[in-house]
């Protein structure tokens, strides 16, 4: 998705497109303002800018800065939803779900767009429709995991999403530390410490099936 839109954009400045695909431009531009920005600091003007349209174009798709921020916003709850359940659902190995839950943070977080900033470093989250959209990323996140862990652990559904809310918790906290660090080791190393981590902790302490173990 996000290889997508900024292809659109760098091949429509200047051009007549499309309206998903000059949505999509301007969406990549919004992008790039909101994440070194942050929401209160960035300007419609600069986005308009930056994607090489007037300003009334940009209004004609968007309404103003807030359903820009949500659209950009939604976006990427959407994305990061689906790479948790993705990471739940490919394999019935725990010890491996375990490590792609928390591959699907690290791959989140390094993203090049840092959709991240919106989802976990937003400085709009006093407005409800930001902070329902977070949540909402947080809730489907842990869902998706509280499902295998209640499956699988022999755990009822209270304890199972506490240790759910725990795993996405370290993951997400951990990636960020790492990219905040510099990346400081590389990727796939900061993956597995994090996942053994974890394993150790649930797999362990639980009666969670792992054929290798």
């Amino acid at each position: 998705m996000a290889e997508t839109i900024e292809h659109n954009a760098q091949a429509g400045k200047g051009a007549r497109l499309p309206r998903t695909a000059r949505r999509a431009q301007l969406l990549a531009a919004a992008q790039d303002v909101f994440a070194a920005n942050g929401y209160h600091a960035a300007a419609m003007d600069e986005i308009a800018e930056r994607a090489g349209v007037s300003k009334p174009v940009l209004y004609q798709h968007f309404p103003g800065k807030l359903e820009l921020y949500m659209a950009l916003l939604d976006t990427h709850v959407d994305e990061l939803v689906r790479r948790v359940t993705d990471a739940m659902d490919a394999t019935t190995d725990n010890k491996q779900r375990v490590r792609a839950a928390v591959a699907a943070y690290f791959d989140f977080v390094d993203g090049e767009t840092q959709a991240f900033r919106l989802v976990f470093e937003s400085d709009l989250r006093g407005e409800p429709a930001v902070q329902d959209a977070v949540e909402r990323a947080t809730e489907a996140s842990v869902r998706a995991i509280t499902a295998t862990i209640t499956a699988d652990a022999g755990l009822d559904d209270a304890r199972a999403r506490l240790l759910a809310v725990g795993l996405a918790g370290v993951s997400q906290v951990a990636a960020r530390g790492w990219l905040a660090d510099q990346r400081p080791i590389p990727k796939d190393e900061a993956v597995a410490l994090i996942s053994t981590l974890i394993w150790r902790g649930i797999g362990g302490g639980f009666p969670l099936h792992h054929p290798h173990d």
